[in-house]
Parts: C-alpha cells; structure tokens; sequence
C-alpha cells in the first residue's frame, strides 16, 4: 500500500466516482481522504457513515470539504502519496502538474467531446433511441454523454435528424422523484446560464438551431434549472462549440461525407474520452475500433463505460497521468512494487546446533506466527 491516497470527485456521480476511487484503494490497504464537490456533498458523507456501519475502522475514511483551498491543502500534503481527480480538463491538468510537482502519483481525468459514427447500414430507429438516453440522459452532465453525432453522408444525416426531432420531443424533463422523467435540471443557475450561452454560441457561428431547448419552463417548479433539449445540425469542426465541452442536453450533427473523415474527427479532436460507431458491417467497426485515437471505444454501444472490472480512462486532454481508474489499472495505481532478490550460499541458512543432534531442516527450526 502507498499509505494515504486522496480523492477528489465532481457533482455529477457523487456516489459511483467516489467509490471508484476509495473502494480500490481501501481494499488496497491505504487510508483515503475525499474531497466531494462542494456542490452537492451530503451523499459522500453519507457513503463515509456506511462505512463505519460496516465496520471499517474510524479514519480509514474521512470526508473533507471546501474548494481550491482544500483541493491545494491536498496537492501539497506531504503525507498524501496519490491523489485521484475526476473534473473539467484544466482543472485536471492543474492537479496533475501541482501534484506531480509535490512527489505525488496523480491520476486526473478530464472532460471529453464523445463522438457518435453511424454508418449508412446502422439501424437508424436504434440509433435515435440510444441517442435519445446518451446525449440527454443526466441533463448531458457526464463525460461519457454522447453530444456529437457523425452520420455518414448527407441521406443518413437527414434521415437521421428526420427521426430525431420527434423523438426529442417525447422526451419528458422533471424533477427526481418524478419516475416518468428521463432527465431533471442541470446543476445550478450558472450552469443553466453557461449551457445556454454555448447555444447561441453556435446559433452565432453558423449551425442550424433546430431545436431550441432554452426558455424551457417546468410547472410548479418555474424557478429550477431546466433546460430542455436542444439539437444543431450543419455543425463544423472550426466552430469553438464543437471544439469545447457543453456539458448540457446539446446534440450536434456533424456531417461526414465518407468513413475516412468519421475517423479523422474524433481522432483530431483535443478530447479522447470516448467513441462510438453504428454499424451493421464488421469489417467497418474493426477497422474503427483499431485506428480512432480514443481511449474508450463502443461498437453500437452509445455509452462506451467499460465494466469495473476492466477499468476507466481515455487520452489525450480527457486524462493527465498514466493509469486507469478501477479494475486491475486502480490496483495498480493504489499499490507500490517491492522487489526482493535473494542469494542464500550453501549452509549459511541452516539453524544453530544442526552440525550437532540440532533440527535438520529450516523449517523444524522456526515456527511463523500466524495472525490471531
């Protein structure tokens, strides 16, 4: 074990995150301290008293809080060996660079701009289904969301963007508890006004706003931070809402003329978080998989999450350091080799008294204390 590990998480998964970092690493055998967004803190606090429900010594979790602050008293701790962040990718690079520089094993992910390839052979009315989930499930609040989509060449594009406008329109914006709700607001008012100034963004750069989620009002709840969906189509790579993270309910078409240039764009894009392909047509989603510069990669999987088991990680500006989150790449991460090499020279091992009537073998000499 590395001693003490530090973790600090975003608002958006405060559960999941924070139990990918401090499970592995507790099971590991280090202490860990966690920082939560200040935003909205209440469930790691909550994860922190479980833990103690269960039985895990007192300190071996502990829950801090505050913002830049904290976040450098961490980065600068000398007692801390590793610190693991998930967050925007400047903030990202920050940890990365300040924790480095203080002796620390650091591994930051940061934001992500996830391209969606669908091929003319896909199953479009899938496509629009897995859409509908991946670009506006958790209000697109996540760096594996899918906010741009690449349909090849300009009839699967209009087929396309023919199906996804009323699909969008089906989709139902609510509060959490309303279980019919396929997703609720943003995080708060400034995010509210952050998402809906990259939408004129575009409008100003020349994509066609086809549907306009701003002005979205929910009733009896008229002062929440509700954006309703919003879809560009004509979207270009030289325009800076596509080069940048929305991070809100926001899909973009991109048109590819041809599988070459589908490739060519998230591979060129400053994000390599996650991909995904659709496709019908084997030979097209192994060459995909094998040539796109993106850490995660889906296969008619919109949302390209790799189980636990496996770990979590794309290149690029989606993540500083060098290893993976979680599975075998956390174990890893939370854990230090030891090397031993050893000579043993005839004789010098054997136990006092041997050479006269003594025990004859190593082990009838010394016993191993056994825990308990």
């Amino acid at each position: 074990p590395l001693g003490i590990g530090a973790g600090i998480t975003p608002f958006n998964f405060p559960a999941m995150i924070p139990m990918w970092m401090f499970g592995v690493a507790i099971a590991c055998g280090n202490a860990f301290i966690l920082k939560p967004s200040e935003r909205d803190p209440s469930v790691p606090v909550h994860l922190a008293e479980l833990m103690l429900e269960a039985g895990a010594p007192e300190g071996i979790l502990q829950v801090v809080h505050g913002d830049k602050e904290m976040v450098d008293a961490i980065l600068d701790h000398p007692a801390i060996a590793a610190v693991s962040f998930v967050g925007s990718s400047d903030i990202a690079h920050y940890v990365y660079r300040r924790g480095v520089a203080a002796g620390k094993r650091v591994q930051a992910m940061g934001g992500a701009k996830n391209h969606g390839i669908v091929m003319p052979d896909a199953d479009l009315d899938q496509v629009v289904a897995d859409l509908s989930g991946a670009a506006f499930g958790s209000a697109g609040e996540r760096c594996m969301a899918l906010p741009v989509v690449v349909p090849v060449g300009d009839k699967t594009a209009d087929a396309l963007r023919e199906k996804m406008i009323p699909a969008m329109a089906a989709l139902r914006v609510g509060v959490s508890t309303d279980a019919e709700a396929h997703y609720g607001p943003v995080v708060n008012a400034a995010h509210k006004q952050r998402v809906e100034n990259w939408i004129q963004t575009g409008v100003d750069e020349g994509a066609e706003l086809v549907v306009d989620g701003r002005g979205f009002s929910l009733q009896g709840h008229e002062q929440g931070f509700f954006i309703g969906p919003s879809l560009f189509d004509r979207v270009t790579p030289a325009m800076q809402s596509y080069k940048e993270e929305i991070f809100g309910p926001v899909l973009q078409i991109v048109r590819a003329p041809d599988f070459e240039t589908a490739v060519r764009l998230p591979s060129e894009h400053q994000y390599g978080n996650g991909v995904a392909i659709f496709t019908r047509n084997g030979h097209a989603a192994r060459e995909f998989a094998a040539r796109v510069e993106v850490g995660m990669v889906g296969i008619n999987v919109p949302i390209p999450v790799p189980v636990a088991y496996h770990t979590f990680g794309g290149w690029k500006r989606s993540a500083f350091g060098d290893v993976n989150q979680h599975g075998t790449e956390g174990v890893r991460f939370w854990t230090r080799v030891k090397t031993v090499t050893q000579r043993w020279p005839d004789g010098s091992a054997l136990p006092r008294g041997s050479e006269d009537g003594g025990p004859s073998r190593v082990q009838d000499a010394f016993v191993i204390p056994t825990m308990g």
